[in-house]
């Protein structure tokens, strides 16, 4: 690849620091940084593997972030752990070997029902962040959910983090500050196995990925914390207006571009 300008590669900087924040508190910061990689030139299969080594940069910072205030317990959610590396490994595999064009266009509708879910539903009190003792025993319900959203992240991947905190709040019971925990811990778990597949590969641009990590990172540290100290009456709107506007941008990406 050429040698990125300057100015673009400040406006990339931008681009990943506004995504990790996002993706702390609401997920679906993958919609703003591949656009961003696509739009200098990467080609599709470089642009997802290089969104992949930034992405786990800020997944990281928020899952730990959120596991040192005490709003995630790994010992609760081994099953979901080993459920989302396997789905992740097979999704990554079998990516090529599939069409997308359906998911394309189902896949606004589902996130918009994300949206239209948290609206609606009454979470548990917002005051009281503690998972319900002893831990959840849903562990044939963790196993599904994690095969399930580990496998999307590996194929596609928009939204990944906002399906978790959803499904998570309907399965588990708990508020969305928890769940946002759950999320950002298990995309986590997916984001860095999609990573390893793709570097096995070759299909990661390091440098370009590095840097966007970096600021990505710095991002989510950001998110994670305003999250954590506004709780729910911060996390709720931002949630439901960037899952609502993810589900039009994909909407009009499907149905309408190409026509």
């Amino acid at each position: 690849m050429e040698m990125i300008e300057p100015t673009m590669l400040v406006i990339l900087a931008l681009v990943a620091f506004i995504a990790g924040f996002i993706d702390a508190v609401a997920g679906g910061g993958g919609m703003l940084t591949v656009p961003a990689l696509l739009s200098i030139g990467l080609p599709p299969h470089i642009a997802l593997g290089t969104n992949k080594l930034a992405a786990t940069f800020a997944s990281s910072t928020a899952a730990v972030t959120y596991f040192r205030k005490k709003l995630f317990d790994p010992k609760c959610w081994v099953k979901a752990f080993w459920a989302t590396l396997l789905g992740a490994t097979i999704g990554t595999l079998v990516v090529d070997a599939i069409s997308t064009e359906w998911l394309e266009k189902v896949l606004p509708l589902v996130i918009l029902g994300a949206a239209i879910y948290t609206i609606f539903n009454r979470s548990p009190n917002a005051t009281q962040n503690i998972l319900p003792k002893p831990c959840p025993k849903h562990n044939k319900k963790q196993v599904i959910q994690g095969f399930t959203l580990g496998f999307y992240d590996g194929v596609a991947g928009p939204g990944t983090g906002a399906f978790w905190t959803v499904s998570s709040m309907a399965i588990y019971k708990i508020n969305i500050l928890l769940a946002s925990g759950l999320a950002k811990a298990m995309n986590f778990t997916s984001n860095f196995t999609s990573l390893v597949t793709f570097a096995v590969l070759g299909h990661i641009n390091w440098m370009l990925g590095l840097t966007m990590g970096v600021c990505l990172m710095a991002g989510a540290y950001v998110g994670a914390h305003s999250a954590i100290k506004f709780g729910a009456k911060f996390i709720r709107p931002v949630f439901i207006t960037v899952v609502s506007i993810l589900a039009v941008k994909l909407a009009y990406e499907a149905w309408f571009v190409n026509l």
